[in-house]
């Protein structure tokens, strides 16, 4: 299956795309890891895009284009993929419908994880991470330390980042009602959006997400 994965900041697309891809055998690919690679392997593209992340400047479309294409080239995702993060906006899921056509491939699904912004902003604002080690994350609300403030694993203090402010949320999530959620309308019209809710727990979510898939191939079939 080809898969576009879509959904808020704090919808837990990361995670859920870790889950799909192996239950799918099927590749995740994370335009963050995109970046990553392509940087730290210093490709034509990834020196491009660090000059333009160096000056402060947002990279352009073609060379998330680029390396996206790159990515899906490679031998694993022949089978299927599923994107987490790309596309960003209609632009991009313009250039990757003429990328697969181009391919003689389509895309078998859009899957929306729905959350309500109050949701978001309550996931993402009660975020405490460990200052000596930041793989320790803990939740005001769903996982919290036994004693406030301090990780349970090492003692570290806790404390929560900058981006996770609920004044940075709600500016996170105005950019994606206006650049990315607008791509949610251009593939319905394509017959491809397939919404799932995105509450509770992560093996729930990603059940609901496998039958949801399922339910969807099988009446395109």
């Amino acid at each position: 299956m080809r898969i576009v994965l879509v959904g808020p900041p704090g919808a837990g697309k990361g995670t859920q795309a870790a889950f799909l891809a192996k239950n799918l055998s099927i590749p995740h690919i994370s335009t963050g890891d995109l970046f990553r690679a392509n940087i730290s392997q210093q490709t034509e593209l990834g020196k491009l895009a660090k000059s333009y992340m160096d000056a402060g400047n947002l990279v352009p479309d073609e060379v998330t284009i680029g390396m996206a294409k790159d990515r899906m080239e490679k031998p694993d995702a022949e089978g299927g993929f599923l994107l987490d993060g790309f596309p960003r906006n209609v632009s991009q899921a313009e250039a990757l419908d003429e990328m697969l056509q181009s391919e003689s491939m389509k895309l078998d699904a859009v899957l929306d994880l729905e959350v309500p912004e109050e949701e978001v902003v309550k996931r993402i604002a009660g975020r405490r991470i460990c200052r000596k080690d930041s793989s320790h994350v803990f939740h005001v609300t769903y996982s919290r330390p036994k004693t406030e403030g301090v990780c349970d694993v090492c003692g570290g203090e806790l404390y929560q980042r900058d981006d996770d402010s609920e004044e940075t949320v709600r500016k996170r999530l105005e950019v994606y009602h206006t650049q990315t959620e607008p791509i949610i309308d251009y593939y319905k019209a394509q017959g491809l959006v397939v919404t799932i809710s995105a509450l509770g727990k992560v093996e729930e979510v990603t059940a609901r997400a496998m039958e949801a898939l399922q339910h969807d191939e099988d009446g395109k079939q």
